[in-house]
């Protein structure tokens, strides 16, 4: 009885700023890694293209811990990637493109406070995250390259880690959700 009052004096305190700041940086970092080390280059995209894991981790830190971490660890996360690997022409872009769809996803995903813990909302919050990735990464190609058809090759690759970030990440944002005690959403 002792250890669930503690866990509910937990739930109640407000997160101090060190600790914010920490789990920040933690959620930052793993955005990152997922992107940078477990990729595939796809040769079939004009300008590059990646298929990459970090959309899980954007995914689940959206759904699980809600928008603002979700956006800040979509948007920083993956801008590092951006940076640190030689794509730094993307990153203003991928800073725009990822914190609004981490926003999106962790909104959608409370609505009705539902807290993430809805699953027809989470799929909703990943599909319209998905669809303004495209649309934001499409007209982002557009400008760079001065282009509106080449920037359509990337779109298959983004529908595949899409589809399997999303796979991945429901069904883990539900187990998290489980036992998720100490940070709350926001």
């Amino acid at each position: 009885m002792e250890i669930q009052n503690q866990v509910s004096e937990t739930k109640a305190k407000p997160i101090s700023a060190t600790r914010e700041l920490t789990l920040m940086g933690l959620l930052v970092a793993i955005v990152f890694v997922m992107t940078y080390y477990i990729q595939i280059k796809l040769p079939i995209a004009v300008n590059g293209g990646l298929i990459h894991m970090g959309n899980v981790a954007l995914f689940t830190v959206a759904l699980v811990l809600g928008k603002k971490r979700g956006a800040m660890a979509g948007a920083f996360g993956m801008t590092l990637f951006d940076i640190l690997s030689g794509w730094g022409a993307w990153a203003p872009y991928t800073f725009i493109v990822r914190g609004v769809m981490g926003f999106v996803i962790g909104g959608v995903s409370d609505l009705k406070d539902s807290s993430g813990k809805n699953m027809l909302y989470n799929g909703l919050a990943i599909a319209l995250g998905s669809v303004w990735m495209i649309v934001g990464y499409y007209i982002s190609e557009v400008i760079m390259y001065g282009n509106w058809t080449a920037p359509m090759t990337s779109i298959p690759g983004n529908l595949i880690q899409l589809g399997i970030g999303a796979i991945v990440a429901i069904p883990l944002s539900k187990m998290l959700l489980r036992v998720q005690t100490i940070f709350g959403r926001n």
